[in-house]
């Protein structure tokens, strides 16, 4: 049985450790309607103690009317880098979801020789989970199986956009989370206050706001519990920096570049 060691994400995914600027709080901000940007491409760099140890890029790819529904398409790609001693990881992760950002599709792959992958395909008419586990070289197929769920849920990388369209905003919610197999929940709290971060990839510090949370299982990126995150405080809700706990302990993503047509990260006011 495949276990992923992945979350926004979740990216995801999110942070303050080494080297950043202290944060200064700002007057709440005035909430954006959140917007999901096709063609959109934003890479993090993945480090630990003092190390880089990889880079996690996600591509939103396509928006496509279904039963009067738009249902974006999106990607993460996830890679440690080279000759690091004590990781070795390459997957990929794949999410359709709706505009309230349920899941209707996800696979993660575990790239290998023999790579494998799980799928699940949520069918909200029949409310069922369609479970497919199987090995690509060979077509083989272990698991096919059907099982029933009584509400909506998100898969390890919906729920990244889930949580990116939510923040600004001051509430606590908790997440149903399909993943692993399991009927899970993610508990988030969104903050309003706008923050200062400081990134290498602007000189500039940037005006973000805040979210953080708990997980009760392995999520994409490895995530197994408290995870910490600051957004650009604008409609994209961009990612920006993020701490949280995974396998091999605390680790931080940056936000090193991006393909976003004319969008640059806000910059934070006094």
């Amino acid at each position: 049985m495949i276990k992923y060691s992945a979350a926004l994400f979740f990216i995801f995914s999110i942070v303050l450790v080494f080297g950043f600027s202290e944060i200064n709080i700002n007057i709440p901000p005035q909430y954006h309607q959140k917007k999901i940007d096709v063609g959109e491409e934003i890479t993090y760099v993945v480090k630990y103690l003092a190390f880089e140890i990889g880079e996690i890029k996600l591509i939103v790819q396509k928006e496509q009317i279904d039963e009067n529904d738009t249902i974006y398409s999106a990607i993460a790609y996830i890679n440690s880098y080279e000759g690091i001693p004590f990781v070795d990881l390459h997957q990929i992760y794949e999410t359709k979801f709706d505009t309230k950002q349920i899941s209707k599709y996800f696979k993660g792959s575990i790239l290998s020789e023999d790579t494998t992958y799980t799928k699940y395909h949520f069918n909200k008419n029949k409310n069922n989970i369609r479970i497919i586990k199987g090995r690509e070289r060979t077509n083989e197929i272990w698991t096919d199986s059907i099982i029933t769920y009584d509400r909506d849920y998100q898969d390890g990388l919906s729920l990244f956009y889930f949580a990116r369209m939510r923040t600004g905003q001051q509430k606590k919610v908790n997440v149903p989370v399909f993943i692993n197999e399991k009927y899970e929940k993610t508990y988030i709290n969104f903050y309003n206050e706008v923050e200062d971060m400081d990134i290498d990839a602007v000189d500039y510090d940037i005006s973000c706001v805040r979210l953080d949370g708990e997980t009760e299982f392995r999520g994409i990126f490895g995530l197994t519990g408290y995870f910490e995150g600051w957004f650009s405080n604008d409609q994209y809700a961009v990612p920006i920096v993020a701490k949280m706990q995974v396998l091999i302990g605390s680790i931080t993503l940056e936000l090193k570049n991006w393909k976003k047509k004319g969008w640059m990260p806000p910059k934070y006011q006094e």
